[in-house]
Formats: structure tokens, sequence, C-alpha cells
């Protein structure tokens, strides 16, 4: 923070002004506040008694607004889900740059698909990072890695391994594709189907390492947990929900540096929620961005009536309980966590849900600053991206005007006035 001096301002310049700042640190949120922004990059911050404004630049007033970096959502999937059916078929350029724009237009800035993308990700991907997009950035897991049979992936897209030997061919060929993370799959759906064995997931973990790929595991169980962090694993993909987290597993996690890369809340809440017709079906914030068969379907009695058939369904509270009490344990015992929501799936709304994963991350105990740091700063650490994340000299100026303040109520966060990608206006 301070004075802008010596700098050379060229091309499009935007200035923000009298905003109170929330800058994705963790520090307090500064009120009078000024950004200029140039050719998409923060180029000062500082109080606005302090600005100079450059020559020429679009001055915009923000006063009474609140500025806070995009949200960074870690475990989303794009592309393959038209209302509530998914499938590999689904897969377009039309149908990801759909889900990219949603996201955005809630405030997520960035996402990381996680394991059930197609080839045509790389080109989006590269074609965004050539320039300054205009939908959610995208770093992709590519195809992720499970047991052949087993649980995970998507039919069309994630054959499966059945050896370390092919597990460690198939991280290579992910490698050569150039992914941001390599993805695998540790469950067995509470005994329906077949589990990875720790062999193969430490090869993969191994492989990978070797490529200086990160690797992101979905896991559900207490011991798979601590047995993948014992193999340096990187984030786990969801909170442990079969039971409590336990010191052993805290211990693995600081010494290895594994994350809690995503709590996923929302997903465990949407295992239940559909039992009966969600408040959220008549909020406009939600019904803005789905169509009205979405809204008749999650309304109607036999849909309802199928959700609660499923032989787990009395399960799946408890599960989205202990979910939210070890995202707590977690936190209060120094590991480093993330934010993430896997949406993308049927039922799991694009955009909605990062709204809705911040306000559950502070009913299970986290304060909104807490949540707003790991869906920010924290997210960008996590993903290595060193130009995102934080309100800072140097990085993309990706950033939510609010009207109202989040840290007094999360739900706030969802009070959205104008969403800027590069700096440029996206809703």
């Amino acid at each position: 923070m301070g004075l802008l001096c010596g700098s050379v301002l060229h091309g499009e310049t935007r200035v923000l002004k009298n905003f109170t700042l929330i800058d994705g640190t963790g520090r307090p949120p500064a009120a009078a506040s000024a950004m200029i922004v140039d050719n998409g990059r923060i180029a000062w911050v500082g109080r606005t008694a302090d600005l100079k404004t450059p020559t020429g630049a679009e001055i915009i007033d923000l006063a009474g607004k609140f500025v806070m970096p995009g949200i960074i959502n870690l475990h989303g999937h794009l592309g393959n889900t038209v209302d509530l059916q998914q499938d590999a078929k689904f897969y377009t350029r039309e149908s990801v740059e759909k889900n990219l724009a949603i996201y955005a237009s809630y405030g997520v800035t960035t996402v990381l698909s996680l394991g059930t993308d197609q080839d045509l990700i790389f080109k989006i991907r590269a074609e965004q990072r050539a320039g300054r997009p205009a939908t959610a950035r995208v770093y992709t897991a590519g195809q992720g890695l499970l047991l052949k049979g087993g649980y995970g992936g998507l039919a069309g897209v994630t054959p499966g391994v059945t050896t370390a030997t092919e597990a460690a061919a198939a991280v290579e060929e992910q490698a050569k594709k150039g992914v941001d993370i390599v993805k695998l799959w540790m469950d067995d759906h509470l005994g329906d189907q077949k589990k990875m064995p720790y062999d193969i997931a430490k090869v993969i973990v191994d492989t990978a390492h070797k490529h200086n790929l990160p690797v992101a595991a979905h896991v559900f169980y207490l011991e798979d947990a601590k047995t993948l962090a014992g193999y340096g694993v990187d984030g786990l993909a969801h909170s442990v929900r079969d039971r409590s987290v336990d010191q052993d597993l805290i211990a693995a996690m600081k010494k290895r540096g594994t994350w809690q890369m995503a709590a996923t809340l929302t997903r465990e809440a949407s295992m239940f929620v559909y039992a009966d017709t969600p408040s959220f079906v008549r909020d406009p914030f939600f019904t803005r961005s789905v169509s009205a068969r979405v809204t008749e379907s999650l309304r109607s009695a036999d849909y309802q009536k199928t959700v609660r058939a499923d032989p787990h369904f009395g399960r799946y509270r408890a599960f989205f309980e202990t979910a939210k009490k070890n995202l707590k344990a977690l936190a209060d015992a120094g590991v480093r966590y993330g934010f993430g929501t896997d949406t993308g799936p049927p039922g799991r709304f694009p955009g909605y849900f990062e709204q809705w994963e911040l306000e559950l991350m502070t009913d299970a105990g986290l304060t909104p600053m807490q949540a707003i740091v790991a869906a920010t700063g924290s997210a960008a650490r996590f993903l290595g991206a060193k130009d995102l994340g934080t309100l800072e000299p140097g990085k993309w100026a990706d950033l939510i005007v609010v009207d109202r303040d989040p840290l007094r109520d999360i739900k706030n966060s969802r009070a959205i006035h104008d969403v800027y990608i590069a700096g440029n206006r996206v809703r």
C-alpha cells in the first residue's frame, strides 16, 4: 500500500475510489481506499486521499461499496451437465464457456476443474492465458485417475487404471498434456464400489511430483486421508466425513504440507437438501442462472421421492455435520485450507453454490474474514497462482464490488454490484 511513484501508465487505465478494501490477505479492511488498474493489472492501491489520478483514466466512484478479490473455486467440474442430467456428450466449447460465464456472474473469477475435462479444455485455457479473459479463469486436472470399475470419474472421459504401472503411465500422459494438477479418486461410496488400492495411489503421487505437479485427492474416510497425507498428497478435495479428524491426520498434513483444499460443504448439503423443496428455489439470486425445468424438477414430489429413495439417504446429514466440524478443527489446528464446492454435477449449481459455501463455512465456525481469505488469497496460494487472489500491486484486477459489508454478514457477498476480471467489468 502506498503512493504510485515513477510508474508510467499506458493504454487502458481505470481508477476505482472511495470504497472499503478487503484485500484477501487477512489484513483489516481499509476504508476510503482507491485503486489504479492499468491494462488489467493493479498498478497502485492506497488511500483515496493519496490518489494521484493518471491523465485520461476512467474514474469509477464506489462510495459506500466494498471491494474484495474474486472467488477462486478449487473444486469444480465444467461442461458435462445440462439442467439435471450429466453426460460427457454435453462437453462442448459452448457448455464450458457458459459455465465459466455463470461462475463469473456470481463473483467466481477462477475455477479449478477437477478431473472430468476433455482435451478441449487445454485450448480454452491457452486462449485465456494469451489475453484477458471475459469469463472465469480455468485451471484443469484434465482426466483424473480412478481404479477401473471403481468409484469416481465420468463415463467416456476417465477410463480408470488397474495397476501401478498403468497409473504411472496415465500420470505421464496428463503431464504431457500440461495439466495444472493431477486428480485421483479414493472412495468406495460406503462399500458399494471398489476403492483404489494404496500402492496405486502412491505411484500417482510420486509420479506427479516427479513432474512437479501437485496432486488432489477425493477422499471420504479418515484412514485414507491419513495414508495419502503420509504419501505427500498436496490437497484433500473434500472434508473427511466418516468420523472426526484426529491428531495423527493433523500432524501428517502439517508435516507434509497437505492442504484441506476444499471442504465442499455445499456438495454434502446437496445430498439431502432436495428431499424437500429447498428455500433457495424461490431466491432470484439462484433462479437467474438456472432453467425453468430445473426449478420445476426441484419442486417436484417425484424428484424429491427419488432423492429420499437413496439407500444411504439417512446418513448424509450426519456426514455434512462431520464435514463442518472437521473443517473447523483443521483450521483451528493450523492446517492450511482453501475453498471449493464440487459444483458442476447435477444439483450442484455453479456460482450460487460458491456463495452458499461461504455461508456454510461461517456456519461451521469460521469468521467471514477466514472464509473470504480461504476463497481468495489462500486458494491462489494452493494453485501457485502468484498474480491472483489478493488485491495488491502487480496482481490481476479480478475483483467483486458489493453493496454491503461481507465481514458483517457473509451473505452480503451476494449483494454484487460489479464483477471485474483482468480489470474489465464482466457483470
